[in-house]
């Protein structure tokens, strides 16, 4: 073939330069290389930091940095190929199409289970070569193996991508077009839900690589707790938006109306929360009482085993899920051993050096530390009956060869009296002084908030017609929270309005985050307690009346979209005759994937959500139509933000630069020896 005759086929689409084909093998080298860097990172500083040899130690450093551009080539290299539509990657043709959105090209990257480990991993060595970059504040030894521990992490999950789960297998015969991806995974919504929940998730392992460094060092002080603080919130953070986004999706998508289903893998992603805002909480008494050091380090690998918990259940086959990976149980033992040998490692470690991390502080049962211990145990509980309702089919079934179901009814009974507790412990948990406390004095302060926080809910219950105290008592939770915040910043300037701005970011991020989970809980009863459900057959221009919204179906178009073809109703929503909203329900099919999904149209507003899905077509005419009146449902998501905001505005308080440019000055004004 001549030159010539090379660039009209290159002009016609039907070859890729040698370099663009190439891109894909050269990112499984470059993951390769990372893999053996990772090994060399998680052995020369840790031999280092036990020799105090500082030249060993300095590898960790640079070798961080060179995992992550490696890793991040390689993540490159995979979402070229499914860019371009490169089918002779298998990868790329089970999971993508031609004719697909780009958003969704992109989005298949990791909406399958080789490219989302490529993702787990490729954030994994983000955490690393941060803390590489941004830990000059740290001891030397410290680093070390704070980095030595994090690239064995990194290695247990290169040897799973690499013998496992390689990404980047190639056909032997590339197919014309691929077989799409799952169609429920193509929504703006879980196109950004999986990379903010697995920042959350691997974010944990930097709290996890602290404590398994603190406890090799032998020292827990105030120092640690400042330096684990900011890792753990921002995984917290990342959780947290992760879990809203996966909420928001399910809501939307999935047309059954409901926010929260106790699914196993939502529950995987909830129970690393958590224990990250136990951990949160017992690190502010590390580090202003010293106490609690043997608890916070527990919960620190605690947290980052229930990641890994969280991502055998997805991964194993061993729960079904709406959303899970529907993978071989080898894999699953892949990463069972790879949880048993660090969780297991890290609690048997802990129970040899448990002894040395004595608590120096010491406080009364009524103080700001005795409020913190109880909304750990209240969160770790928590934990505990999410983990065993979602695990006790599996368990029923081994031993005891039952079949069983655990469902909403048994976590709503278990899990939500922890919560109420929790929400009524937090206002007066954060007027309390540290070390000795008075009771008196606290709910003294706090009179106007309960007051105000019990007429709303005697109000609302005098209005309601269903007379439940779920919706009464989710409005005083709320109030109770958001009023009890607003106080405590209050008290904190001063009583001074000029003084509210100059408060440290952190007092402000602890309040917004209090008050978000006010304003969730809320939501949460309001919309169980007072939401409206109708299900019947519409026939065409006959409206009908739900609640206080009249709708009539005014018709039903077929629509053809980019990748699929679309049923869509015409439904017109009125209230007291005048028109609010034209809604278009969807019931779309996938003819590649050969799957259907439910488009459901919602009309939000700041109090309600109207909620339309429609069904199948009946035989005597009309069409199946499901509709909800869900009130406060944008309050649950709205809390959420808030909650995040409130971490990022702590996250960006000037004391911690402060705190680590002082020592670097103090470091460098040290003479060398």
């Amino acid at each position: 073939m001549n030159r010539k005759s090379v660039r009209k086929l290159l002009a016609t689409g039907r070859a890729r330069p040698i370099v663009w084909v190439m891109i894909t093998e050269l990112g499984h080298f470059a993951l390769i290389l990372a893999f053996l860097i990772a090994i060399v990172q998680a052995v020369v500083p840790l031999i280092g930091a036990h020799k105090h040899w500082y030249g060993w130690m300095a590898v960790a450093e640079p070798a961080a940095k060179m995992q992550f551009l490696f890793t991040a080539f390689a993540f490159a290299a995979l979402t070229y190929a499914f860019v371009t539509s490169d089918f002779s990657l298998r990868l790329v043709w089970l999971n993508s199409h031609s004719a697909k959105p780009m958003l969704y090209k992109i989005s298949g990257v990791w909406g399958n289970h080789e490219g989302s480990m490529l993702l787990w991993v490729l954030i994994l060595t983000l955490f690393g070569a941060s803390a590489a970059w941004f830990g000059d504040n740290l001891p030397p030894t410290l680093r070390a193996r704070v980095l030595a521990i994090q690239s064995a992490v990194a290695v247990a999950f290169f040897a799973f991508i690499l013998f496992t789960s390689n990404p980047f297998l190639r056909l032997a015969v590339p197919p014309f077009d691929g077989q799409d991806l799952n169609p429920l995974l193509q929504d703006p919504g879980l196109a950004f839900h999986p990379p903010f929940l697995y920042l959350g998730y691997v974010g944990l392992s930097m709290a996890f690589s602290f404590a398994v460094a603190a406890l090799l060092e032998g020292r827990v002080d105030a120092a640690w707790a400042r330096w684990v603080r900011p890792w753990t919130l921002a995984a917290w953070v990342f959780l947290t938006i992760g879990i809203g986004l996966g909420s928001w999706w399910a809501y939307y998508e999935l047309g059954w109306g409901g926010f929260w289903f106790w699914d196993p893998v939502e529950n995987a992603s909830f129970m690393p929360w958590l224990l990250a805002a136990a951990l949160l909480h017992s690190a502010i008494v590390v580090e202003k009482r010293e106490s609690l050091k043997s608890w916070t380090i527990l919960l620190a690998i605690l947290a980052f085993g229930f990641s890994l918990i969280g991502t055998f259940i997805v991964r194993s086959g061993l729960l079904t899920s709406v959303h899970a990976f529907a993978n071989d149980p080898e894999r699953g033992v892949f990463i069972l051993m790879i949880l048993a040998f660090f969780t297991g490692g890290a609690l048997i470690l802990f129970a040899m050096r448990a002894s040395a991390m004595e608590a120096k502080g010491v406080f009364s049962v009524v103080s700001r530390e005795s409020a913190l211990v109880s909304n750990n145990i209240l969160l770790a509980v928590s934990c505990f009956v999410v983990f065993v309702g979602t695990l006790w089919p599996m368990f029923a079934e081994m031993f005891f060869d039952r079949k069983l179901s655990v469902g909403p009814p048994f976590f709503n009974m278990a899990f939500t009296p922890f919560m109420i507790v929790l929400g009524l412990i937090l206002p007066i948990g954060s007027t309390l002084a540290w070390k000795r406390g008075k009771i008196g004095q606290a709910a003294y302060q706090m009179r106007y908030v309960f007051g105000l926080a019990l007429a709303l809910a005697l109000l609302v219950w005098v209005m309601q017609t269903g007379r439940s105290l779920m919706g009464p008592i989710g409005l005083f939770l709320g109030a109770w929270m958001v009023f009890g915040a607003a106080l405590d910043l209050w008290m904190r300037a001063q009583l001074k309005w000029n003084r509210l701005l100059r408060l440290p970011r952190a007092d402000w991020g602890k309040s917004v985050a209090h008050g978000g989970l006010g304003v969730t809980m809320f939501g949460i009863a309001g919309l169980l307690a007072w939401q409206v459900e109708d299900i019947r057959v519409a026939k065409i221009d006959e409206p009908f009346t739900v609640g206080q919204f009249e709708l009539e179906l005014k018709g039903v178009d077929r629509v053809e979209g980019p990748n699929y073809l679309s049923t869509m109703g015409n439904v017109v929503l009125r209230r007291d005759g005048v028109e609010l909203a034209v809604l278009n329900p969807e019931k779309r099919n996938y003819p590649v994937a050969q799957m259907p999904t439910t488009e459901a149209a919602i009309d939000y507003r700041f109090l309600r959500d109207v909620y339309v899905v429609i069904g199948d077509p009946q035989q005597g005419g009309g069409w199946t139509l499901r509709t909800y009146i869900k009130p406060l449902a944008n309050w649950i998501w709205a809390g959420t933000l808030l909650m995040a905001l409130g971490g990022f505005l702590s996250l960006s308080d000037r004391r911690f630069r402060v705190a680590a440019g002082a020592r670097r000055r103090r470091q460098a004004q040290v003479p060398a020896e």
